[in-house]
């Protein structure tokens, strides 16, 4: 199983890297873990800050620039548990160079059967912009892809 997975990783890491050699290639990368304990859905998005500037238009090391980025995810991220939409709370941001990171949350979450995510993160500004979206839940891993036309996608648990 984990060969399989690892196999599954290299392989979207390979197609990642070999697109990335030939053309203007954008991506972000959203990882989400499930804490059973308190019934938690924890997302982290990882973006270009060139690519949010293009996206926000404006500095993201500027004031605004948080609240901004809040503003455009909750535009550009919905999920949806066992049909059920959640609602996602900003816990956060922090740029870091040349990335941006955004936190956010969604609460009171008891057992996903399912898991339906829209993601259009930068998808309007970039043609070639490709999300992925790595979940951890209960000991299983799954990934989403993203792109232009495929802006919803659904794994079963």
């Amino acid at each position: 199983m984990k060969t399989k997975r690892f196999l599954r990783n290299l392989s979207i890491f390979s197609i990642l890297l070999f697109a990335f050699s030939f053309v203007d290639f954008h991506s972000s990368m959203t990882k989400v873990d499930y804490n059973g304990a308190n019934g938690v859905l924890k997302f982290t998005t990882k973006m270009s800050a060139p690519d949010m500037q293009k996206a926000l238009n404006m500095d993201p090391k500027s004031e605004s620039f948080k609240e901004a980025a809040k503003n455009y995810l909750s535009k550009h991220i919905s999920v949806t548990v066992n049909g059920s939409a959640l609602r996602l709370t900003y816990t956060g941001s922090q740029v870091n160079g040349e990335s941006v990171r955004v936190y956010y949350e969604a609460s009171g979450v008891s057992d996903i059967q399912s898991l339906q995510i829209k993601n259009t993160i930068l998808l309007n500004e970039f043609p070639t912009q490709m999300n992925v979206v790595n979940i951890a839940y209960k000991g299983q891993q799954k990934t989403m892809t993203f792109q232009r036309g495929k802006e919803v996608n659904e794994v079963k648990f």
